[in-house]
């Protein structure tokens, strides 16, 4: 289920989608400069507004980039096969991936404000992976590590190369597009062959959330 973890192939999915984008372009925006805060799934349009009756993980509106910040997990546990277990391990891997690169870019590239937006959001997809950790006995592979630290060689490899080809505002979108793409590439093929509905619920949310952002970073 999971993709190449290379920073050619990663980088190369987030920079052939960015048609046209550059930091300025997207601060001039309005509507992405608010941090929209939205406690539920519901209806995006874009970097507008988002308003939505809550399904799990809360409900509520909000206004920018439609951020999530809901956690709370309302659906019964279930039951997991072995392959379906070490997918949720990858997927915390993987939204920690996002957390931390975004969080660097939020530094490097501060009128780029989506990074810093976003970053917020993408803390609340852990914490809601984490949940599913705990219900299912399951050992997190980034508890106490540092921003930036990797338990697996591949994603400690790809954090690095994605921050050494964000070398603009323009190259840094696109490997938040890059990022989001994988995301949503692995959350459907994890989700596709689960039954257990807590789990369902969480990666329902969580692509919903990567859907809002890949739309504000361009994608």
């Amino acid at each position: 289920m999971r993709r190449s973890l290379t920073a050619a192939v990663v980088i190369a999915a987030g920079i052939t989608s960015l048609a046209v984008a550059a930091g300025p372009a997207f601060a001039a925006n309005g509507n992405t400069t608010s941090p929209g805060t939205c406690t539920g799934t519901g209806t995006n349009t874009g970097a507008g507004t988002m308003n939505g009756q809550g399904r799990g993980m809360g409900s509520g509106s909000g206004t920018g980039m439609g951020m999530s910040t809901g956690t709370h997990i309302t659906a019964a546990s279930g039951t997991l096969t072995a392959a379906q277990k070490v997918d949720v391990l990858y997927m915390v891997e993987e939204e920690k991936l996002a957390h931390d690169v975004y969080a660097a870019l939020a530094v490097k590239y501060p009128a780029t404000v989506q990074f810093s937006q976003i970053v917020k959001s993408e803390a609340q997809h852990q914490a809601a992976l984490r949940t599913l950790l705990v219900r299912y006995g399951l050992t997190d592979p980034t508890a106490g590590l540092a921003t930036g630290e990797f338990a697996t060689a591949s994603f400690q490899a790809l954090y690095g190369d994605l921050l050494a080809d964000a070398t603009n505002s323009v190259t840094a979108l696109g490997v938040g597009i890059a990022i989001e793409k994988l995301d949503i590439a692995d959350l459907r093929d994890a989700k596709a062959t689960v039954t257990a509905p807590d789990v369902v619920q969480v990666y329902t949310n969580l692509l919903a959330g990567s859907a809002r952002h890949l739309v504000a970073f361009g994608g």
